[in-house]
């Protein structure tokens, strides 16, 4: 039995009711039919951001310009590629229609500086992570329970490189964990787990291989230069995407349905970043509706914080950032954060709820 919420759990404030579905529905009656319609025309925010990424690198290797402004080029790099990969994940999911060749083509342009082939993406992602959110030790996405880390003591170092580890290590797990998990999912957890038994595993190893191979190859033309052209971006743009993963995940109950109010987060980022990080803040709304595309999600966030305002939260970005790494990571009940090396250091997640819910912040704004 995992860690979740039961029903007999479930307290007076609806935490925990198994109603996804009659949201959805009652959503999609309430919010204008275009909301929930492919956005193809989106598609052509790849041409200027394959720009800035391939004009930056050729700019730092060619223009002999000073190291202050190789570092800034290689800063905006890491951040076009981190963006491009959440609007990448965008195309994955089918929010801009096209082909699964199409969606494939663009998959690659966005998952491949991340080490993450498109079709392994869908079968972690849209369809294990999204299937299982905050579900026991089934999400991929999860530190799990205790009970883990029970059963093989090992793993309980792990914890140490997390947000939350409380080690000076753990706060540069940003800027590679995204990649790294990447490759621990498809390297152990897809070998030995049956929601993963249809993924052509030896095939996401190869390409991913192939993709490592042209960080390498850049590096080898880059010389001295790498650390503008490879290093930088690349530990950018991981700590880019990390920095809203985790905080939609990590900070919420486990339970038993699949519910996004309950088991997922959004986040309130500054508008201009929210724009160009593709909505991304928006996950409460995502997991909803995983094929509606980011600029409509606003209008979702809308009607969740009018008619359910005391359920829907949405925690300032930074505020989110300073929690993650001031807990533990391991779930001790569906809604209690423990440390499996210092267990008597616990935290509860439910007050978070009551202070950040769309009903209190809109009181203390």
């Amino acid at each position: 039995m995992n860690a979740a919420v039961k029903p007999e759990a479930m307290d007076n404030k609806g935490f925990g009711l198994p109603d996804e579905r009659e949201l959805r529905d009652q959503m999609r009656k309430d919010l204008p039919a275009d909301t929930f319609t492919a956005q193809t025309w989106r598609i052509i925010w790849f041409l200027p951001l394959q720009m800035i990424i391939w004009g930056g690198i050729a700019t730092i290797l060619m223009a002999g310009l000073p190291w202050y402004a190789n570092l800034l080029l290689g800063l905006v790099v890491g951040h076009t590629i981190g963006s491009q990969a959440l609007l990448a994940h965008e195309v994955l999911h089918g929010a801009l229609g096209m082909s699964k060749r199409w969606q494939n083509f663009f998959g690659w342009l966005g998952f491949g500086p991340m080490v993450v082939p498109p079709e392994f993406w869908r079968k972690w992602h849209n369809v294990v992570h999204h299937g299982n959110t905050n579900i026991g030790d089934v999400d991929p996405d999860s530190f799990g329970t205790l009970r883990r880390y029970k059963t093989d003591p090992k793993q309980k170092k792990f914890t140490k490189l997390a947000p939350g580890g409380r080690t000076w290590y753990s706060y540069l797990f940003l800027t590679y964990s995204f990649t790294m998990h990447a490759q621990l999912v498809l390297w152990l957890q897809a070998r030995s787990r049956k929601q993963f038994k249809d993924l052509n595993r030896k095939k996401g190893i190869r390409q991913s291989f192939l993709l490592l191979g042209c960080w390498v190859a850049l590096a080898i033309i880059s010389g001295p230069l790498a650390l503008f052209t490879v290093v930088i971006p690349f530990m950018v743009a991981n700590a880019l995407g990390q920095g809203y993963i985790l905080t939609n995940h990590f900070l919420r109950p486990q339970t038993v349905s699949n519910n996004p109010l309950d088991n997922s987060m959004s986040l309130r980022s500054h508008p201009i970043l929210d724009r160009l990080h593709y909505r991304f803040s928006h996950h409460v709304e995502h997991h909803f509706f995983p094929k509606m595309s980011s600029n409509k999600a606003p209008r979702v966030r809308k009607w969740l914080e009018d008619n359910h305002g005391d359920r829907y939260m949405a925690m300032p970005h930074g505020t989110a950032i300073k929690y993650l790494y001031s807990t533990p990571r391991v779930y001790k009940s569906a809604t209690e954060l423990v440390d499996p090396i210092h267990p008597e250091r616990t935290f509860d997640l439910l007050p978070l709820q009551k202070q950040y819910s769309a009903t209190n912040y809109r009181q203390a704004v």
